[in-house]
């Protein structure tokens, strides 16, 4: 199987929050940025192994910072893993008011894909090669993550989880 660079990946996608993406506070409703945020994800994925992918996970997405209505929400998304059918993708979020000149980093977040063949088989994806410090460190922390998340689905007994292992080792904990 072949394999990419993580910067073949890469994805900027730009969305204008208009009214109708926006609650009574005039705030970008969360359910639209996850919506954006899964279809830039998708994108990066498909860049990586050049097939169809679903939705295998979403990890936990804090809203750090509201988008205003007006705002411009960048959404950068790059796949920081490639397991044998699973990718991982790394989003980052953005919101820039354009006429005050400002930008903020509003969300991050972790999405896995699963690429499959049109039956709905899965398939297997290429490996993915980490050039940068932060590729690498994305690259390397994947699969802790990566084992937290199948040990919350119950996919994975925790005994089995070795990277996760000092995270839950009480004798590491400060005193």
């Amino acid at each position: 199987m072949d394999k990419k660079f993580a910067k073949e990946s890469f994805t900027v996608m730009n969305e204008l929050v208009l009214p109708n993406d926006t609650n009574p506070l005039n705030s970008l409703m969360g359910g639209r940025l996850l919506h954006w945020m899964d279809i830039a994800a998708a994108i990066s994925a498909q860049k990586h192994c050049n097939r169809i992918v679903v939705t295998a996970s979403v990890d936990t997405v804090s809203f750090h910072h509201p988008i205003k209505l007006g705002d411009v929400v960048t959404i950068e998304a790059q796949v920081s893993r490639a397991f044998n059918t699973s990718m991982e993708v790394r989003l980052t979020v953005w919101a820039q008011n354009i006429p005050s000149g400002t930008k903020i980093k509003s969300n991050e977040a972790f999405y896995t894909f699963v690429a499959i063949d049109e039956n709905s088989n899965t398939l297997r994806v290429p490996e993915l090669i980490p050039e940068t410090e932060n590729e690498k460190l994305y690259y390397t922390e994947a699969i802790q993550r990566r084992q937290l998340r199948l040990v919350l689905a119950g996919k994975m007994k925790a005994s089995d989880a070795h990277e996760l292992m000092h995270v839950f080792d009480s004798s590491n904990s400060a005193k």
